[in-house]
């Protein structure tokens, strides 16, 4: 087989590893609170922390390969998440296993932002959309697979194999990397934003734990309110620096476009609505109706199928028609959808979220696939990397902040169903809680889909030349490219 073949091998590998680590996690969560005795909030942080090293880190690693190397960055990536998939497998407590989950969201950065530049600079002409549209399926598949091979793992192992499974995935992708992937460089590479970065992630990661926080205590807690002005602050300052400084790793002048804004705004909402609501959704199916990891992986198949169905038909679609069409209807479906499965109650079976699930689901496959033409089809193609970049960016607060947000809900409604009817049990109690997040993720999902309609516009699509070339430059630079697919 050719060189170039094994760098799509590599890098398809990767990126399954990558999307499977999102929603393979999810299912084992009960079983890692009672393995490790973690609180809820710990759980909360599981997620959270890959999230959250993710969206900081995501720009700033794509700037950090065109200048150093994409193939060195790349293995550098694959060692951090290898690395921190092995920390995760032999947790002995919440702690270690949420830092390892940061450790992998960071080595996730430097991967997801190389993978599609690797491509383009070794692929060209048809093989390159041959390449692609390989690397497209297998984002498909891996978030697809998750639920029932973390269920899978769970049951019939352990909840540590979840993690311990990206290991010999890892090595041999590295090993190949090494020996057959050729490096690629951009003669354009941007200077690093260092200041950008720091004040963006400590304000990131104080707004999360602020809200995670206020779940466990209260509003007025010190600590909770001392973390949002810090959030505040930090936040104020990174915009100042984006402001001042020649090359920002966020510049805000694309928040002029209305389209890029509205893209923007689906990102947030629909990761923050229904893809930040399948945690809960699986703490109530196994904590309170009793399903196994294995029994709720297959139920979610559901949504997940709904979502493949759809999101080939949006993909035909969306070259046919203006994708505000697509996203915002996908968006208010997905909110419809949540809505529909609220109304549990102590005596309701799994069969009450299906008519729910399977809207949602096909609402987020009209979503996914033309959200990234809100990002890279409004900016000439030398910003293409970044805009692509911010997206995703977006994508992953959105996921952190809905967990915190969300988790700040369940926690309160949870205790006050359990005052109020102690009688009515654990199932009633998840149920009351789960109906009130419902109701909140619905409506962001259905304020996400209106900002779409009212932003969006087809005449702030700007015409693009001809294919990115392999120097790095437009829609092959590694700073964020092409990972708008990413959930």
């Amino acid at each position: 087989m050719e060189r170039k073949w094994w760098t799509l091998v590599v890098v398809c590998a990767a990126t399954f590893m990558l999307l499977l680590d999102v929603t393979i996690v999810v299912v084992a969560l009960p079983d890692i609170k009672t393995a490790l005795g973690a609180s809820f909030s710990q759980l909360q942080w599981v997620t959270d922390a890959y999230a959250l090293a993710l969206a900081s880190l995501l720009l700033t690693s794509g700037s950090i390969a065109d200048k150093f190397g994409r193939r060195r960055i790349f293995s550098i990536g694959l060692v951090i998440f290898t690395l921190g998939s092995l920390l995760c497998g032999v947790a002995q407590d919440p702690v270690m296993l949420i830092v390892s989950r940061a450790l992998q969201g960071v080595g996730g950065a430097a991967l997801f932002s190389t993978s599609l530049a690797l491509l383009a600079s070794t692929f060209h002409g048809r093989e390159r959309g041959v390449a692609f549209g390989a690397w497209g399926a297998v984002t498909g598949v891996s978030t697809a697979l998750g639920p029932i091979l973390g269920g899978v793992l769970t049951t019939g192992v352990s909840w540590r194999a979840i993690f311990l499974v990206n290991l010999p995935i890892g090595i041999v992708a590295l090993l190949i990397t090494w020996k057959l992937v050729d490096e690629s460089r951009s003669p354009h590479a941007r200077r690093i934003d260092w200041p950008g970065v720091v004040s963006f992630t400590a304000g990131l990661v104080a707004l999360v734990y602020g809200f995670t926080e206020a779940g466990q205590h209260s509003w007025s807690d010190g600590v909770v309110v001392g973390s949002f002005i810090a959030a505040a602050v930090l936040l104020v300052v990174f915009v100042v620096i984006e402001l001042r400084v020649d090359e920002p790793m966020f510049d805000l002048s694309l928040l002029r476009i209305p389209t890029f804004t509205g893209g923007l705004i689906a990102a947030f909402a629909m990761n923050g609505s229904l893809f930040a609501m399948l945690l809960y959704v699986v703490l109530y199916l196994q904590d309170g109706l009793g399903y196994s990891a294995l029994q709720t992986g297959l139920r979610l198949l559901v949504m997940s199928g709904c979502t493949m169905v759809s999101a080939t038909i949006a993909g035909r679609l969306s070259e046919k028609m203006p994708v505000r069409w697509l996203i915002g209807p996908g968006l208010i479906i997905v909110g419809v959808g949540l809505f529909v499965m609220a109304g549990l109650d102590q005596n309701s079976s799994w069969t009450h979220l299906i008519p729910g699930l399977i809207v949602a689901g096909i609402g987020s496959g009209l979503v996914n696939p033309p959200l990234a033409a809100t990002a890279v089809g409004v900016v000439d193609v030398h910003r293409s990397g970044m805009a692509s970049g911010i997206n995703t960016t977006f994508r992953q607060i959105g996921i952190a902040v809905g967990i915190a947000v969300y988790g700040t809900a369940f926690s309160s409604q949870l205790s006050s169903s359990m005052r109020e009817n102690p009688a009515g049990g654990k199932h009633a109690a998840y149920a009351d809680a789960l109906n009130t997040l419902f109701w909140i993720s619905g409506a962001v999902a259905l304020i996400g889909g209106v900002a779409a309609l009212l932003l969006i516009r087809s005449r702030d699509f700007v015409p693009h030349g001809p294919a990115p070339t392999p120097d790095g430059r437009g829609d092959s630079s590694s700073e964020g490219a092409g990972v708008s697919a990413v959930a």
